[in-house]
């Protein structure tokens, strides 16, 4: 008992320990949550591709085949690389377009896993036993958004690598070294969301562990303003690539028909093709969007397609969204019209760069415009990164717009116009007030017009009787001035201690007569009136002679 009262160590072990072993349960929940979330993915698509193998009357292989094919499709949408061995030269061609619609769905499921596990101890209990001997008994342990993060992208992680190994033995494996670092990529980012997105979107200091530099520069505001902006003008851009995509396959809707209905005559294969067709088309925006900056979009090895002309003679499949390609030769005025798109993002961008504050210098001004201008080209560089890709080898080796490229567009031109504009913008929200002038001051003016003021000072000194004084200007008499004996003072007692105080100065107006001789002041005390004699108190109900009380008789 004396070992236990004096020695605490082991008290406090205890409770730490039992922490330790209550951990382990929520994060087993965290990895099973990201396992869940991959199966969730793989499950879809294998359903997707069951159905439509089921419906196809010439299937080319079994249901491992497609179930192969499926996991293939799970990885593709991660960004990976599918290597495709029946060509008709035999050599393996590459499949490297992702469609950007299909990426959303492991990031959601993989987000809302992340989500899931960071809420998974708020739910519990108020805490203790009702015996009192656990105060944490009845609460789940909610674990720190590291751990969060780590448990899920584990979990996701082990059932992508399974589903690498069993797409190897299907029609379209995955490339290992591209799934080695695409799929753990797409793993990080949505699980970093959706932890972020758990605690509440903080937007705190950076951790300790980033150097004080950069914490001291990033908390500066008007990196926040330059992401705004950025972001601004990269969906300027995606609504003006959407414009034209959307422009073309309406110019070019009798090719889109004759190429979609040429490529199967079943309404299975017809469905597959229109399901590809709308997962590419957030690619296609992209690709729009890389037109109308300038350096347009590769269609193979020698063909480009940009505002100025479409170069090249691309041996293309046939496919309804390259049948809305823009025609061989050169541009137009209607192509070259396309670059008011940049235009109207980088206003957008030094419009969004402002900042409402009256201390902002011109200079910090200017500069966040040009950071917003660099985030722009940065984001457009990373969506035309990921919506390009090889389809195949040899002429179709390069497909999409070129990243490099497009993001060095696309800071030019945002940036030619943001900074201007953002100044602009800053010299106008910053102006000074500005005066009245014309006609506006004319009928200002008259409010303070000499005969209306004097009216309104006529009006207050008649509702306030003595308290304002009389200052109209006066006619001076026009004889002699009366001598009047000014009325006797009597002279102010002075204590020996009092101190005589300094003359009072006045102000002389010119143009004004005022009575300023003091008034002549009694300082005989009033005399107090004698109190009268208390007459005796009057009785509250005055007496009454020869009368009889009756009782008052109840009613019937």
């Amino acid at each position: 008992m004396t070992q236990v009262t004096e020695r605490e160590t082991p008290l406090q072990a205890a409770p730490r320990a039992a922490a330790g072993r209550r951990r382990s349960p929520a994060a087993a929940a965290c990895v099973l949550g990201g396992a869940v979330a991959a199966g969730l993915g793989l499950g879809f698509l294998a359903v997707l591709v069951i159905v439509l193998w089921i419906s196809s009357p010439y299937p080319d292989s079994g249901p491992g085949g497609a179930l192969h094919l499926a996991a293939g499709l799970w990885l593709l949408a991660h960004g990976t690389e599918l290597v495709r061995y029946e060509t008709l030269s035999g050599v393996p061609a590459p499949v490297g377009v992702t469609p950007l619609l299909l990426v959303a769905l492991p990031a959601l499921l993989l987000r809302r896993a992340a989500r899931l596990g960071s809420a998974s101890g708020d739910g519990g209990g108020d805490g203790g036993d009702a015996d009192g001997g656990d105060a944490d008994g009845g609460r789940d342990e909610v674990l720190p958004a590291s751990a969060v993060f780590s448990a899920v992208a584990c979990g996701y992680l082990a059932v992508g690598s399974l589903a690498t190994v069993y797409a190897a033995a299907g029609p379209m494996p995955a490339d290992p070294l591209s799934a080695a670092w695409h799929v753990p990529l797409v793993a990080v980012l949505a699980a970093a969301g959706g932890v972020w997105s758990a605690k509440g979107r903080p937007v705190g200091p950076l951790p300790h562990w980033v150097p004080g530099a950069v914490r001291r520069a990033a908390a500066r505001p008007r990196y926040p303003l330059a992401l705004r902006a950025g972001a601004a003008g990269a969906l300027v851009l995606l609504g003006g690539g959407a414009l034209i995509v959307g422009a073309s396959l309406a110019w070019h809707a009798a090719e889109v028909q004759a190429s979609f209905l040429a490529l199967t005559g079943v309404w299975s294969g017809r469905f597959a093709v229109l399901l590809l067709a709308v997962a590419l088309l957030p690619n296609a925006v992209v690709w729009g969007a890389a037109y109308a900056l300038g350096p347009g979009f590769a269609l193979g090895a020698g063909a480009t397609a940009t505002p100025l002309g479409f170069a090249g003679a691309p041996a293309l499949p046939r496919f309804p969204l390259l049948a809305a390609l823009p025609p061989e030769g050169p541009g137009t005025l209607l192509t070259c019209a396309t670059a008011g798109v940049p235009v109207l993002a980088g206003l957008a961008v030094g419009w969004f760069a402002v900042r409402r504050a009256r201390e902002v210098r011109y200079r910090e001004t200017a500069l966040t415009a040009a950071l917003g201008a660099l985030v722009c080209g940065l984001l457009m560089a990373g969506l035309a990164a990921a919506a390009s890709g090889p389809l195949g080898s040899r002429g179709l080796a390069s497909f999409g717009p070129v990243w490099w490229a497009t993001g060095a567009a696309a800071f030019a031109w945002t940036l030619l116009p943001a900074v201007p504009v953002a100044v602009a913008v800053h010299s106008w929200r910053t102006r000074p007030a500005r005066q009245a002038d014309g006609p506006a001051a004319d009928s200002e003016d008259e409010w303070h017009d000499s005969g209306v003021r004097e009216l309104r000072w006529e009006a207050l000194r008649r509702a306030a009787g003595t308290l304002v004084p009389d200052l109209t200007p006066q006619d001076p008499p026009q004889g002699p001035p009366r001598a009047t004996a000014p009325p006797a003072e009597p002279a102010p007692v002075q204590g020996p201690a009092d101190a005589p105080k300094p003359p009072r100065r006045l102000t002389v107006v010119t143009g004004l007569h005022l009575d300023l001789t003091p008034a002549p002041v009694d300082l005989t005390p009033a005399p107090v009136p004698a109190r009268p004699a208390e007459a005796p108190p009057r009785p509250l109900v005055p007496p009454v002679a020869g009368a009889r009380v009756v009782p008052r008789r109840p009613r019937a």
